[in-house]
This record gives structure tokens, sequence and C-alpha cells, in this order.
């Protein structure tokens, strides 16, 4: 762990459905040296953790605000993949409300605008075979646990309960803008969460640093590692200048 003197800004990334920090383990490498970047695992990721997989989105975030308790403090930022952007997007709103520090900057990746009756997706409703079908197009999930039968009964538990997570969670609606400094992104191609979706986000916040669409799908960042951290970069910069000068126009 580095130094807090060294320190400029600790990153949390918070996975997608049925994700675990595996996909992300090259994320570190693409920031610079005085960045810690971190990728928190829920519970129930894999064969090693005994922990369940918590199937309440309340349970979920509970989680988080209590394993990253004490690293939630001085400069950090969220960045929210999926799933993972509704962890980021929610623990920021719970920061906020307890008057704790909130983070720098929220990064919302492939996932819509929050709405009050959930997104009317039900995934993890669909049989075997169809849910393996939609994780094959959505491409997130390993072909090694979609093609072997008792890799699949491993790990569609866990699976089947972060989406039920992401497609029945309710929020209640915003009473005034976020005060953090949010961007969107998205995969121009992306079937689950396609550009439109992500046009809300613009009037969730007081300063909305854009919509940054990358070509490709639900996981378009596996072919733009460095565009996606570069953009992550220099947004998460431009909410530190907005943090220094509060005047400062977001452009």
């Amino acid at each position: 762990m580095q130094k807090a003197e060294e320190l400029e800004l600790r990153l949390f990334v918070f996975h997608h459905s049925g994700g675990s920090h595996l996909m992300y383990r090259d994320w570190p490498s693409h920031f610079p040296a005085g960045w810690d970047v971190r990728v928190p695992d829920a519970p129930g990721r894999g064969p090693r953790d005994p922990r369940p997989a918590l199937e309440n989105a309340g349970a979920l975030v509970e989680h988080f605000l209590h394993e990253l308790d004490d690293e939630l403090t001085g400069r950090f930022a969220f960045f929210g993949h999926s799933l993972g952007g509704l962890v980021a997007y929610e623990l920021t709103r719970r920061l906020i409300e307890a008057g704790r520090t909130p983070p720098v900057w929220l990064g919302v990746s492939a996932r819509g605008t929050l709405l009050p009756d959930g997104d009317g997706t039900r995934r993890h409703l669909l049989s075997d075979a169809e849910l393996r079908r939609e994780l094959t197009a959505m491409g997130g999930t390993a072909a090694s646990v979609l093609d072997h039968q008792e890799l699949w009964e491993l790990f569609a538990p866990t699976i089947r309960a972060d989406l039920r997570i992401s497609e029945t969670w309710r929020t209640k609606p915003l009473t005034a803008p976020l005060p953090v400094p949010l961007s969107a992104f998205g995969g121009t191609r992306d079937h689950v969460s396609p550009p439109h979706r992500l046009d809300g986000w613009a009037a969730s916040c007081e300063h909305f640093l854009g919509l940054h669409l990358f070509d490709g799908g639900h996981f378009y960042f596996k072919d733009r590692l460095p565009e996606v951290t570069r953009q992550i970069q220099d947004d998460v910069r431009r909410a530190l200048l907005l943090a220094r000068e509060p005047s400062a126009v977001a452009r």
C-alpha cells in the first residue's frame, strides 16, 4: 500500500453482475503511480469465497460501506460498470446523506439511469439455456464457465443473484442534483444499456462531465482500455479542478 503522502487519489472500480476483480486486474497499470486503484469484490466470488452472494441491493451497499469504511476518506473516486454503476451511485448517495466525505468524481458505465420501478428486464428469471445465450451475447462471462456444466452450476447462483439486484433495484428520487461531478460511459453497440439510456445522467448532478461512448458492446472497455482509462483520468482531473474552483464551467 502506498504511503499517504505519495497518494494522489484512490480509485474504486466496482465490477459487473457475476463479475469479480479478475476482469479488471490490468486496470491499475493504466493509471499513474500516484493512483491507488482498487477493485473490491462483492461476496460470493468464486469457489474460494464461502460467503453467499447477496440478493438485496441495500445489503450490497451496506457491505461495501462497511468493508471500505476506513478508506472512504481523503481524495477518492468511484467508477462502476453495469451493476457496479448502481453500486457506485448508491454509495455516493449514502455518503452524502450521512454527511460523510463523498467521492471527488463518479463514473457510471453501461448502466442507464435508475428508475423508480426498476429497469423492466428479468434476465435473472431466464432458463439456464436462455441465460447462457444472453451472457454469451453480452460477452462478460468466460466461455469456460458457460460451456462447462459443473462450472456453470457453481457460478450461476451468483450471476442470477447479481442480475436480480441490477434488474429489480429501486431508488428514491433525488431531492437535488448530486454535488459530485459525474461522467457516463458506454458502448456504441451495447444492446443491454444502449447509448440513449445513458442520457439521463446529465440531469442527476450539478456538474455533468459528459457521455463518453466507445466502439463496442456492453464490455466495450475490454478492447479500449487505454482510451477508457485516459478518459477517466481526464475527468477526475476536471472534477478536482471544479473542487478547487467552484465557479469553473465543466466543459
